[in-house]
């Protein structure tokens, strides 16, 4: 099983391409088994969007990479359809979920393996079967599969989703765009992301309309083929600005929008790291007095749960107590017990963590509990003294494109083995 090798306390200097978002790639694979021919660019290439592809292949459809320039196209037309997602691609991508909306809606039927991921808590897929039961199918859960009919086909209603939750969110405007009448969907996840996935869908001829959190879906008969290019991953981003605050001499991060990431960049300015906004690019130079503070995670646009575990990294640099409460998952701070293997001292509390700063970190053998975690792990490598062996690294490679590749280019001393 792959490792990285971690050599601390080497500045980083240098620039940063982010690439395609991995959060917004997969829903939008996903909804592609409603159209003939998409063709997408800036696709991120990791693990889980391999996944998605092969789960795309498995149901019927022709697909095409070209990894040079991280596009593809993918065809769905006069195929024979297999409605099916089984275990074995769906046990490792909670994402897999999501082709039960397009299957329900195009084919009246679907049978999807319930799914996997990253194991940071329950995340239950109640609420997508919710949504899809409201817009008319008969579901039943069997032996770890879903069991989802429509015979009639769905059919558009007011849906309030008691909670927010992205994938729902996603699955119910996937599956309502092939409706007949009008679907409307109350306290939605707004997440950028949601967005893109949006903006793809009106570029294949889907008639939706957003308002805060209401969205409105109405039916259409006729789509067409369409191009997109998937928007910058905002946790990539955030991920390599939380590096070059740590042990950052003079950093560029390029290949995004400013604006999306705000929130991260306007609670990073209040710690006291020097961060200079232009118009495609953020400038990041040494910020040598990071003061504390106190952070909650929760939907777009609050701070993101994702870069929860890198920005706890971050306080274990701070000067004075800083806090972190997470509201979005419950089982989210299984990075602590390795970060307090490296000498940081943090303490939980329910969902609460409080890291006590600044501490000195010195490199150890740790290991990868989850995508997020194993990231914040290198961020805690890159500053430590000593060598740092991360394992079950392959966490990574379901969100990091060429993650060492990146830091090694800005001169990090990191190395997979």
């Amino acid at each position: 099983m792959q490792k990285l090798i971690i050599k601390g306390k080497k500045k980083l200097s240098g620039t940063i391409s982010i690439s395609g978002s991995k959060n917004a790639s997969l829903p939008i694979l996903a909804s592609t088994i409603l159209f003939k021919k998409v063709n997408l660019k800036n696709i991120p290439m990791v693990k889980d969007v391999f996944t998605m592809l092969e789960l795309l292949r498995f149901i019927g459809l022709k697909v095409s990479i070209n990894s040079k320039n991280n596009s593809l196209k993918i065809l769905n037309s006069n195929i024979k359809i297999n409605p099916i997602a089984p275990y074995k691609l769906v046990k490792t991508m909670r994402a897999g979920v999501l082709v039960l909306g397009p299957l329900l809606s195009k084919f009246k039927k679907a049978k999807v393996s319930l799914p996997g991921g990253c194991a940071i808590g329950t995340r239950p897929v109640d609420l997508h079967l919710f949504a899809l039961k409201k817009l008319g199918a008969k579901i039943k859960i069997k032996e770890g599969y879903i069991y989802a009919t429509a015979t009639d086909g769905l059919k558009g209603e007011k849906i309030k989703f008691p909670k927010i939750s992205v994938g729902a969110t996603e699955n119910a405007i996937i599956a309502a765009t092939h409706a007949t009448g009008e679907t409307v969907l109350l306290n939605c996840a707004i997440e950028p992301e949601i967005k893109d996935l949006i903006n793809f869908l009106k570029k294949s001829g889907c008639d939706i309309k957003c308002n805060g959190r209401k969205i409105t879906i109405n039916s259409k008969k006729k789509f067409k083929n369409s191009k997109h290019t998937i928007m910058f991953d905002r946790i990539e981003a955030g991920t390599y600005l939380i590096a070059s605050a740590l042990i950052g001499k003079k950093m560029t991060l390029t290949n995004l929008k400013p604006k999306i990431i705000s929130s991260e960049i306007k609670t990073l300015k209040k710690m006291g790291v020097k961060i200079k906004v232009q118009k495609n690019k953020i400038v990041i130079s040494e910020s040598s007095n990071i003061k504390n503070q106190v952070l909650r995670t929760s939907p777009y646009p609050g701070f993101p749960t994702d870069l929860q575990a890198q920005m706890m990294v971050l306080m274990t640099k701070a000067n004075g107590v800083s806090k972190i409460q997470e509201n979005i998952f419950e089982n989210r701070f299984m990075h602590v017990p390795e970060l307090k293997r490296m000498g940081a001292k943090i303490e939980i509390k329910n969902n609460i963590a409080i890291i006590n700063g600044p501490s000195k970190l010195s490199g150890a053998e740790v290991m990868a509990t989850d995508l997020r975690a194993s990231v914040s792990l290198v961020l805690a490598g890159l500053v430590a003294e000593n060598r740092t062996t991360i394992n079950r690294i392959y966490h990574l490679d379901r969100g990091y494109e060429n993650l060492e590749k990146k830091f090694v280019k800005c001169k990090a001393n990191i190395k997979r083995i």
